[in-house]
C-alpha cells in the first residue's frame, strides 16, 4: 500500500498483518532527510517510508501532480494500493485527480477503507 499514511496505517499495522498484508509503504514525492523527519513527528515504527525524490515512479503510475497552488510543486495524488507478487489488485484513487486541485481529498486512500477491503475479499 502507498502513499502518505494516516497515523491510522500505524495504529492498524497489526490487522494488515494480520490478513497477511507483508508491508505498509508510504512512497513520496520527497527527499529522504524530509521523510525521515516526517517519521519522526508521526511517531512512525511500522509503516515504511520510500521517497520518491524526483517523482518518477509517481510520474510512471501516473500519480504525479502540480501542487504549485499550494506551494509544492509536483507531488503524488493521494491513493492507496494492494500489490501482490509486483501485481496491482486493487488501487483506492481520490477523486478529484488534477494538477492544482483546490482541496485535498483523504476519503478513500484511507487506513480504514483498505482494512475494510482486504476484510471483505479474505
Amino acid at each position: 500500500m502507498f502513499d502518505q499514511p494516516s497515523p491510522r496505517y500505524e495504529a492498524l499495522y497489526n490487522e494488515f498483518k494480520a490478513l497477511g498484508i507483508d508491508e505498509i509503504v508510504c512512497i513520496s514525492v520527497n527527499d529522504a532527510f524530509v521523510m525521515y523527519q516526517w517519521g519522526l513527528k508521526q511517531n512512525r515504527e511500522n509503516v515504511f517510508l520510500l521517497p520518491d525524490g524526483n517523482g518518477e515512479f509517481t510520474r510512471k503510475m501516473g500519480m504525479l501532480v502540480d501542487k504549485s497552488n499550494v506551494g509544492f510543486g509536483m507531488r503524488s495524488w493521494r491513493y492507496s494500493m494492494v500489490v501482490d507478487n509486483k501485481e496491482v489488485k486493487k488501487v483506492f484513487k481520490e477523486a478529484d485527480f488534477g494538477d492544482n486541485c483546490p482541496i485535498d481529498p483523504f476519503e478513500v486512500s484511507d487506513a480504514d477503507t483498505m482494512l475494510e477491503y482486504l476484510k471483505s475479499n479474505a
